[in-house]
């Protein structure tokens, strides 16, 4: 079955100062939670999505592990190159049986990976959420890192009130890759999200999720699109734009700038550029959009 979207993980070498920054966006940030293996992060919730803001804090808990290799290893070295979207995660409902399909597609490179952390409720109170994750791997992109997440715990882990932004953001539209030759990730990106038929043109490729768009487009059809021209910083596709859905741009400009946030208007789109997103891009767009 296709596999929708279910986070993205935004690397950063400053966790409390990227946190500030999506705070000051109009977004609701969580808790700072910590792994065993020495990352800690802030999630910004959506229904069925998030973004993990994510450091290397506690380099030294870094082991032989399957999650620190997979997971904590690529993070490192995703910060050492520059703050950014380091990875991209689909949603599962059996980790076992991604392991088995990634096996058969030749892209899988992990067992099923579980492991569990304490996870703070808006009312302060402690709970315990977990995970199982098994990666996947584009052979011609070795910086971005693709695995999908299924959560044991997720009452636990959902809240409807952490999921209410000032910047009035609603839920997730689309993950946006750059590459230099977008075809070449076609067999791939099929075998990842599961969608059997991908939508190719001149520009790129798209698998249509059942949550949210996957698409794999040229550096100067980015800059078409969205007004800023992304750095490549690698081989293979990289992970440079995530688009949110907002009923209002008119209010979520004045959200950002009442924050002090840098943002541009480009084809009924509100952008706000690498620059002032810890690398990342942020693309808002209203429901005539979607």
């Amino acid at each position: 079955m296709p596999r929708g979207l279910d986070h993205i993980v935004h690397a950063v070498r400053d966790l409390d100062a990227a946190a500030d920054f999506y705070r000051r966006a109009g977004f609701r940030v969580g808790a700072r939670n910590r792994h065993p293996w020495g990352t800690h992060n802030h999630v910004v919730q959506f229904p069925g999505f998030f973004i993990e803001i994510l450091t290397v804090a506690e380099p030294e808990k870094l082991g032989d592990d399957g999650l620190s290799l997979h997971f904590g290893v690529p993070n490192r070295e995703a910060i050492a190159r520059g703050d950014g979207f380091s990875m991209l995660v689909l949603e599962s409902t059996d980790s076992e049986a991604d392991v088995a399909d990634f096996a058969r597609h030749g892209i899988g490179v992990s067992k099923s990976l579980p492991f569990s952390r304490e996870a703070k409720r808006p009312d302060g109170s402690s709970t315990t959420v977990g995970f199982s994750l098994a990666f996947a791997r584009d052979a011609l992109s070795p910086h971005t890192t693709f695995f999908t997440c299924k959560q044991h715990n997720p009452a636990a882990f959902w809240n409807a009130d952490y999921q209410q932004h000032a910047n009035r953001a609603s839920g997730v539209l689309g993950a946006v890759l750059v590459a230099d030759n977008p075809s070449d990730h076609h067999i791939f990106l099929g075998a990842l999200t599961g969608v059997r038929d991908l939508h190719s043109s001149s520009i790129g490729v798209t698998a249509n999720t059942p949550r949210g768009d996957v698409e794999i487009i040229q550096a100067v059809s980015f800059h078409d699109q969205f007004g800023t021209l992304p750095k490549l910083d690698g081989e293979g596709a990289s992970i440079k734009g995530l688009r949110l859905a907002v009923p209002d741009i008119d209010a979520t400009e004045r959200v950002l700038k009442s924050g002090g946030v840098a943002s541009h208007r480009h084809i009924g789109r509100l952008v706000v550029p690498s620059g002032a997103a810890f690398g990342a891009t942020l693309i808002f767009e209203a429901p005539s959009k979607i």
